[in-house]
Formats: structure tokens, sequence, C-alpha cells
């Protein structure tokens, strides 16, 4: 692994899933840069930057400083998300279009901003003994296949980073550069932990095959290691749930 990917960026690596990838990395030897709008535990191979992955500017910057410092990244992890749900016609009136902008932008157009500035400098590195140059690894979510009432622009926009992945592999796999999409279920995040409850919880995890509880996040950061570590992993978009699939509400 180290050989192979001794570089890397994550995004929204300094919290939840992406930190516990981060420490997982970090512990197996690789440099890792960070974007995200807040800071992470400090490690000396990791170097956190405050970034708008929207931005083109901002991470362009961002590349092109963790390439000075560390060399141009061969995994990248794409785990920047929002997560804003609301009914389409709710109690407060209809969904409003600045939600569902804000993640699609989020979620969507950050994905592929930070994936296509980070392709183009992966594509000139030179070739690794087992003929790579790289992997880019998106996080989508099962909700992108069984969205819940009141996740639909969660579920568009999560859809859409799983639909990237086959044409965006076929164009790069002339590259040697690989595209996978991860689509997570429900994992123990302090995110979930603050604003789940543990009977919504266990109601929604009665759902899945098993192991019926939620997956821990170095569950998360072992598979996408894995996915990283092996070469015929391509094109493809897979499921870390339990066997989950989410019920209407």
């Amino acid at each position: 692994m180290k050989e192979l990917f001794n570089t890397a960026v994550v995004t929204g690596g300094a919290s939840g899933l992406g930190q516990a990838l981060v420490s997982k990395l970090s512990a197996n030897g690789v440099k890792v840069t960070v974007l995200d709008r807040h800071d992470g535990p400090p490690h000396a191979s990791v170097r956190y930057v405050m970034c708008d992955v929207t931005s083109e500017a901002e991470v362009k910057k961002a590349l092109s400083e963790s390439a000075e410092q560390f060399g141009a990244a061969r995994l990248i992890v794409n785990c920047a998300g929002v997560g804003k749900n609301a009914r389409l016609i709710g109690r407060k009136g209809v969904h409003t279009l600045e939600l569902f902008r804000e993640v699609m932008e989020v979620n969507v157009l950050g994905t592929f901003n930070v994936l296509r500035l980070a392709a183009e400098q992966m594509i000139d590195l030179p070739l690794t003994e087992n003929g790579q140059r790289g992997v880019i690894i998106n996080i989508s979510s099962i909700a992108a296949f069984d969205g819940q009432i009141g996740q639909a622009a969660y579920s568009a926009s999560k859809a859409a980073v799983a639909g990237m992945t086959l044409p965006l592999a076929r164009e790069l796999g002339k590259h040697a550069i690989r595209v996978v999409t991860i689509c997570p279920g429900v994992f123990m995040t302090p995110m979930v932990e603050a604003h789940v409850s543990q009977d919504v919880l266990d109601g929604l995890l009665q759902n899945a095959a098993w192991p019926q509880r939620p997956g821990k996040p170095e569950e998360f950061a072992d598979f996408v290691m894995a996915v990283a570590a092996n070469p015929m992993v391509n094109g493809e978009t897979i499921r870390l749930d339990g066997g989950l699939r989410m019920p209407p509400l």
C-alpha cells in the first residue's frame, strides 16, 4: 500500500468516516492532505488545508501546494458532503431550491471539481511497478438507491456521484487510473450519535441482513484501503451496509 499510494488527498477528512480513513492512511506511512472546512488531529504526515471543495481556485491551490510538499497524490478519496433533508411539501411549505442547490453543489459539483483537478495531476505521474498511476474513490451512499422520504436532494446527489463512476473509469483507464464509488450504509460517526436517536437507529438497522448494528468508522477505512490496494477493482459502485435496505421512513 505504501509503495503504490504513498500520497493521498482526502476531502472531508477532519471528522467522521474521512477522519478514520486519514488515521488509517497515516498509520500506514501515507502522506495525506486533507481538504476540509475544519482542522483535525495533528500528525506529522497529515496536512490540513481549509478549502471549499466547490471552489476551483481553492482546490487548485490546495492540490498544487500538496504536490509541492508531498508529491502529487496517487489516491483521491472524496468524503466531503452534506446530508440536509426536507420533504417536497413540508410543514413550512415547498422544498426550497436553495437547499436542493446547496446539496447538489457540495456533493456533486464538489466531488467532480476535486477529482477532475486531481486527475489532471495524476496523469503525468510515472507508472508504479504494477502499471498503475492511481485511484479515485468517491463516497456516495446507499441513499442513492433506496433513499427515504425527505431525502430527495441527498439521494439525487449521491445517485449522481454513483453515475459518474463507469464513464470516468472508462475515460481514465487509458491513463492507468481507476475510479470506484463506495456507498456506506449507517456508520457510527459523531454526526449520527448527535442527531439520530437510539430508537430510530434500532428501527432502521432491523432492515439489515447482518450485522444489525452501525458500521464502525475503522471498518470503512479498512474497506477503502482494500479497494485502493486491489488493481482489479475498477468502474464499480459498491455498497458497504451489512445488507441494509432502508425503509421509506
